[in-house]
């Protein structure tokens, strides 16, 4: 294992703030918290706390997603249905582009996709129904689609493809992780694959070839981890769109000797991704290559980066690289943002 070391950060005020997610934009490093703030921090000098801090009023936070990376554009949405489009660049009074409203209950997930001019939201389950929204930002008053029938239960994850934006990953504690064409409304029709894998905590496409023209890409890779900790690779391109795993590492507990999965980061040059998984009992969080080798698609235990102490005894919530600048960045259950470098 190679280890890395703290090198800079910042802890909340208040002994019950959570982070909840950190996402690297241009003009910094954003991060929702427990507190409702959504704050704007530069990266390199995170101990001396947020360049801004927007009091959001969703409630509570559920969900933040990056709309444009090159922009510093963060849209969020909250437990009383509503979104909000943010651009970090501006003072915090005047930070908020867009305000969406309705009286579809709380909204648990969100996915944008600035190629679309879309944003999705999920929502909690409610009077029998859980339900997709999805609106162009161009003209948001109502949503241009929704699909009240894909899922059965609380929607917890959202994603457009990276390069086909039309199609939409989803999951839910139903068990169901689906993808769908947006372009078809009948939802009978509109459903392309659909995979049976066990309440869904987090999911998202893992790597793709095929153009944004193409609505079935030649490889469609998705992983879905559950609420107890189960992980898996799907292919869902034509032909493949159901059925058995192509990698099926079940309870990853005992297989990597940690308690629960954080998240899962897509690596931008396209070469697999990073799991990330930790143990409160030893105060641990590791960094673990997910990779197409000769054998297949596995995870790359000869690799490993563990960040030893993490965030004590209590969850990392949220995690990304800057892989350039060989820092990792992790926030948690602790109130703490922190940068991991190696050591000397």
């Amino acid at each position: 294992m190679y280890p890395l070391v703290p090198s800079d950060g910042f802890k909340y005020p208040g002994e019950d703030t959570y982070v909840l997610d950190i996402l690297p934009v241009a003009t910094g490093l954003a991060a929702t918290a427990s507190d409702q703030t959504l704050s704007l921090f530069d990266p390199f000098r995170l101990s001396q706390g947020p360049i801004r801090k927007i009091t959001t009023d969703h409630g509570n936070i559920k969900a933040a997603n990056v709309y444009s990376g090159l922009n510093s554009v963060i849209c969020t949405s909250g437990e009383n249905g509503t979104v909000s489009v943010w651009d970090l660049r501006a003072d915090p009074a005047s930070a908020r582009a867009l305000q969406i409203e309705g009286n579809q209950p709380g909204l648990l997930s969100l996915s944008c996709s600035e190629e679309s001019n879309a944003l999705v939201a999920g929502t909690e389950l409610a009077n029998h129904q859980a339900s997709i929204l999805i609106w162009d930002l161009r003209s948001p008053q109502t949503p241009k689609s929704q699909y009240h029938e894909v899922h059965s239960d609380d929607v917890t994850e959202l994603a457009f493809h990276p390069s086909a934006p039309h199609l939409l990953l989803s999951g839910s504690t139903d068990g169901l992780v689906n993808v769908t064409d947006t372009r078809i409304a009948d939802e009978d029709e509109a459903v392309q694959a659909t995979f049976n894998h066990g309440s869904v905590h987090k999911a998202g496409f893992l790597s793709s070839s095929g153009g944004s023209g193409d609505s079935s890409p030649s490889t469609m890779l998705l992983y879905a981890a559950s609420h107890d900790e189960k992980f898996a690779l799907y292919d869902a391109a034509e032909g493949t769109g159901s059925g058995a795993p192509m990698l099926d590492l079940g309870d990853v507990r005992p297989v990597l000797g940690c308690q629960y999965i954080a998240g899962v980061v897509a690596k931008v040059d396209g070469n697999g991704a990073v799991v990330g998984v930790g143990a409160q009992d030893q105060q641990m969080f590791q960094l673990i290559h997910l990779a197409n080798g000769p054998g297949g698609w596995g995870l790359d235990r000869d690799t490993v980066v563990g960040l030893p102490g993490a965030h004590g005894s209590e969850l990392v919530r949220s995690f990304c690289f800057y892989d350039e600048q060989q820092v990792v960045f992790t926030a948690g259950e602790d109130g703490c943002v922190k940068a991991w470098r190696p050591g000397n």
